[in-house]
């Protein structure tokens, strides 16, 4: 538990320099509010992917709706993580090397460009905290249905309850022995003890309204579920935890992809996903299912590379 900001402004507005960094070093944006009362000190993260832009408008909408008279705790808000990404509207990677930053936590800082970044954004903003969320959207090729995912760890329990608390229909816990996604915010906090969550809704590089509003009623469940604002918790009837983690699957051949589902539709294992087709458009490779499942992101784009991400699949419960 932290204290408020007592003589301390309530409200900073700042960027946090990363002198270390090719080019002169970064700035990254952030934003912290002190509460008048003592309480937990919650870390949000948005644009860790440069183009997921639903997350970043909720992050600023959020923020901006925060009175500090009535907050508890400690909020510190970075709309923008991925600073070089966002301005050079390039999707999934950092620009500077290639690398996609949500692959490079805790980071090292001894590495490439992504690795530095990585390291002060987690030990800046990430470690110390007492609870992450890690906003996201589809990026600018795929489509993505709202969900959140945590990591199993010592500290799930804690982020079990805030992932539940954020009221997407579909809640994924990813097994410590059988992580797909390896490196990223949530699996770096879980490692040092921080309960984190990313939260997912959007895509396709467009501030759509409904995804924005579903990250910004999780975001006030959490604060309220977190005694941390005066929010009334909207309940989600029905939601669905998959404790088994999820399946990316990938095209082995490149060229033009046609997904045959939709997301949030059950699919039985072995049943058609889509299509590739060579660019005169005859059929050069089937899609299927590899597990029964449910679509939670879909590569909306047809432009598909060999070994490609065409689909991820939670598993049914």
């Amino acid at each position: 538990m932290h204290g408020g900001f007592g003589s301390q402004e309530p409200v900073i507005r700042g960027h946090f320099h990363i002198p270390a960094l090719p080019g002169g070093g970064l700035d990254v944006p952030y934003i912290e509010i002190h509460g008048r009362e003592t309480g937990p000190r919650l870390t949000v993260l948005a644009g860790v992917h440069g183009c997921e832009y639903a997350a970043m408008a909720a992050l600023r909408e959020f923020v901006s709706e925060v009175n500090p008279a009535e907050l508890r705790g400690i909020i510190t808000a970075v709309p923008v993580v991925n600073v070089p990404a966002y301005m050079g509207r390039t999707p999934f990677v950092v620009p500077v090397d290639g690398k996609n930053l949500n692959r490079c936590f805790p980071g090292d800082p001894k590495g490439s460009f992504s690795d530095v970044l990585a390291h002060h954004v987690f030990e800046r903003f990430i470690r110390g905290a007492d609870y992450v969320i890690d906003l996201h959207s589809g990026d600018l090729p795929e489509a993505i249905e709202p969900v959140v995912i945590y990591d199993e760890s010592p500290v799930s329990e804690a982020a079990r309850r805030i992932a539940m608390a954020y009221g997407t229909q579909h809640v994924i816990r990813q097994p410590s022995d059988a992580r797909v996604t390896t490196g990223t915010t949530g699996s770096a906090a879980a490692d040092a003890g921080v309960p984190a969550i990313t939260a997912e809704a959007g895509g396709s590089g467009i501030i759509d309204p409904k995804a924005v509003a579903i990250h910004v009623m999780g975001l006030r469940n959490v604060a309220a579920t977190l005694g941390m604002l005066p929010y009334d918790v909207k309940q989600t009837r029905g939601q669905t935890e998959h404790q088994q983690g999820w399946s990316w699957i990938h095209s082995p051949v490149g060229g033009w992809w046609q997904p045959t589902v939709e997301l949030g539709k059950p699919v039985s294992k072995g049943g058609l996903l889509g299509q590739v087709s060579d660019l005169f458009g005859d059929v050069i490779h089937e899609v299927r299912a590899n597990q029964a499942g449910i679509p939670m992101i879909i590569t909306t784009s047809p432009a598909i590379a060999a070994d490609g991400l065409v689909m991820v699949l939670t598993q049914e419960v």
